[in-house]
């Protein structure tokens, strides 16, 4: 089986459903929440981790811009 590369819109996509759940939901099932808090987490160092690498990536083009 492929696995399917995550990208950034999917990340905060996924972001967004979980806090949506998260804030309608008037049950407290810790379980539930425990795993939503942990994917979120990962999912919020995956979306810092592609915003450095794309600041990154513009600063070495606007440095080849600079003449």
């Amino acid at each position: 089986m492929t696995k399917q590369k995550l990208t950034y819109t999917e990340a905060v996509a996924e972001l967004e459903t979980i806090l949506a759940d998260l804030e309608s939901n008037s049950e407290v099932n810790m379980d539930l929440i425990a795993e939503k808090v942990k994917r979120a987490a990962v999912l919020m160092d995956f979306c810092k981790k592609q915003l450095h690498e794309l600041d990154e990536e513009l600063e070495k083009m606007m440095a080849g811009l600079d003449v």
